[in-house]
């Protein structure tokens, strides 16, 4: 008998350990973008995983940690649709101008992924959730998170002499509610029915009026 004639290896049905962990916050990740937080539900993340439920207990003590690293992933997403933002702002022009630009891309790649994202959105700001205590899992390629990428852009602002450092102390959690706020609105909100030009002009003017009141 040749090697032709051997039964071919079906798929895995197990995984390695150390793939396990992320199999499962891969599949509560995907039914996080379905259905938001409420949508995590260990039967039907170890049946994504192919795993028995009792299986998610080598990684996880309880429901809620699971959906705490779901939480952490939803967070990376988003940081990453910042970065990803950041990477198409304006490189030319002065330092002040950069940092300008810097600061209004953080605000926008936070407000499209939560108009293109809403599930993994909600996830990310689940107030039930546990806190997101491994640091590492909820930052995006450049090692910062959400929150960090804008203080991160308001340092370079206070760097670049558009905000007097007086000023610096909270101005994060000052631009974070405004824009926080609007995308609440836009997600859950009376804001929902405006359509994608309609969301754009509203965040455009949001963030002018943010830049002004740093």
């Amino acid at each position: 008998m040749n090697d032709a004639s051997l039964p071919k290896p079906g798929p895995r049905s197990t995984y390695r350990h150390g793939d396990l962990r992320r199999a499962l916050v891969e599949a509560g990740l995907a039914l996080a973008r379905e259905g938001g937080p409420d949508a995590i539900a260990l039967r039907e993340v170890t049946r994504r995983a192919g795993v028995v439920p009792n299986a998610a207990y080598r990684h996880f003590g309880s429901l809620r940690d699971l959906r705490e690293a779901v939480r952490g992933a939803a967070l990376a997403a988003l940081a990453r649709a910042m970065e990803a933002e950041l990477g198409t702002a304006p490189g030319d022009g002065d330092a002040l101008a950069r940092a300008r630009a810097r600061v209004r891309a953080v605000g926008l790649g936070y407000l499209r992924f939560a108009r293109d994202e809403p599930g993994l959105f909600r996830t990310a700001f689940a107030v039930d959730a546990a806190p997101v205590t491994r640091p590492d899992e909820r930052a995006g390629p450049g090692g910062l998170d959400p929150f960090e990428l804008l203080g991160s852009a308001l340092d370079a602002l206070v760097a670049a002499g558009g905000l007097p450092a007086r000023r610096r102390r909270h101005a994060e959690y000052v631009a974070w509610s405004a824009v926080h706020g609007y995308a609440m609105l836009i997600v859950d909100g009376p804001l929902r029915a405006l359509d994608r030009e309609g969301a754009a002009a509203v965040a455009a003017h949001l963030l002018d009026m943010v830049e002004r009141g740093l």
